[in-house]
């Protein structure tokens, strides 16, 4: 495509300083004032409808917009990429600190070290847990979702198989009760965004319905159920995949399970760990064969290690030893989240699974944005959205983020 200039209509500056103030700041970054307009020109800019080269983005008041002021800053960004800020939907926690049972101060920790590898709309997963104390913690970081720090609020457990408890604690697990589904996402006090259910367990199916009601995504995940009652609760209106292949029966050619369930309908997003060590690239490349680019949803399950390093922590009330950067519990050796972040994602899957570089920002980007429900302000490079952005080398390597038009990184250009 022939060189052209992303387009929007303008955001006044006085506008996006009155919408900063109003929101609790992120520690880190670069901070200072922005630049009245600044202008990103000369790399291959991926859109919705494809990558130009030679792209101009013009950036004025935190917003992706239609012409540059006649004082405007430029950069050239001649040999990069520029493409969308990722949207993880399934995150729980880094930077040494969990969103399950982390401060505050540990939450914003977490969401600054993820946008530092261009994450810039997390959600905040939690982890199996009693459900007044779920519910408690749900109150907390509906606070930050409404002040704009998070994207909203999933909850992983506690209705959940033993048979697929991975990382969960087994003692807390309980049956996908609707009245205490209605509890947390009452508590969430409308931020709950997604709920992982073994939809086969009493009350999942009854659950399923109650979510989709609700407007809550009702995701199946961590299951052992057949084909059969995966494609029930798809019917009864789940549509997500929880980390697909993990934590739930392979396929079988006789017993085909959830996977294969999950694969062929149309309704259903799956999510998937491209860290190398939760799939094998042949299970990756299966996944977008059968499900197509737009029905894939790249995400980390990161755990307190992502960008903070190996060691012993705490996932729920279970131990995790961080080793290589591989999670594990510390009891029985069962793989503990990740410590990815979805810059390594993105460069994994264009370097090592070598997918296009558009369908991969469909998976990191568009798609979990859509499900969201907050496509119409970030997940592309539009006119009028956010100007959340990530600059990327030719190699794929993370060089820039740029967040509501502010720059976590800054790349080292000219």
């Amino acid at each position: 495509m022939a060189a052209s200039a992303v387009r929007a209509e303008s955001a006044t500056s006085d506008n996006s300083d009155s919408s900063a103030e109003s929101t609790p700041r992120v520690p880190g970054g670069t901070g200072g004032a922005r630049p009245r307009s600044t202008v990103l020109t000369g790399a291959r800019v991926v859109l919705p409808t494809g990558t130009v080269d030679g792209g101009r983005v013009v950036v004025e008041g935190g917003r992706i917009a239609e012409t540059a002021a006649a004082d405007a800053t430029e950069m050239d960004l001649t040999g990069h990429w520029l493409v969308p800020g990722f949207v993880d939907m399934h995150n729980h926690g880094g930077g040494g600190a969990s969103f399950t049972s982390g401060s505050v101060d540990d939450v914003l920790a977490g969401v600054r070290t993820h946008r530092e590898h261009g994450t810039t709309t997390v959600v905040a997963s939690l982890v199996t847990g009693e459900i007044d104390f779920l519910a408690q913690r749900a109150g907390v970081l509906s606070e930050l979702v409404e002040q704009g720090v998070l994207a909203g609020l999933h909850f992983e457990g506690p209705f959940i198989s033993p048979c697929r408890k991975g990382a969960h604690s087994e003692a807390l697990l309980r049956h996908p009760d609707p009245a205490e589904v209605r509890k947390l996402i009452d508590a969430a006090r409308g931020t709950a965004r997604m709920v992982t259910l073994a939809t086969e367990l009493p009350g999942g199916i009854e659950s399923v319905r109650l979510l989709a009601e609700h407007g809550v995504i009702a995701a199946i995940g961590h299951t052992d159920a057949t084909y059969d009652q995966t494609v029930e609760a798809i019917e009864a209106g789940a549509t997500v995949a929880t980390h697909l292949f993990n934590a739930m029966p392979p396929v079988g050619h006789r017993d085909p399970g959830p996977v294969v369930a999950l694969l062929e309908d149309e309704r259903i997003t799956v999510e998937l760990i491209n860290d190398g060590t939760h799939l094998h690239r042949a299970s990756l490349e299966l996944a977008f064969r059968h499900a197509g680019a737009e029905r894939v949803a790249f995400i980390t399950d990161a755990m307190d290690a992502a960008g903070f390093g190996d060691g012993l922590y705490e996932l729920g009330p279970l131990g995790v030893e961080v080793k290589d950067g591989v999670a594990r519990l510390v009891e029985g050796g069962a793989i503990a989240g990740s410590t990815l972040t979805l810059d390594v994602a993105f460069q994994r899957a264009a370097t090592v699974d070598r997918l296009p570089v558009g369908d991969i920002v469909r998976a990191i980007s568009a798609n979990p944005a859509k499900l969201l429900g907050v496509y119409d302000t970030v997940g592309s490079l539009e006119p009028g959205k956010d100007a959340d952005l990530v600059v990327l080398d030719a190699d794929f390597a993370l060089k820039g983020v740029l967040h509501k038009g502010e720059w976590v990184m800054k790349p080292q250009v000219g």
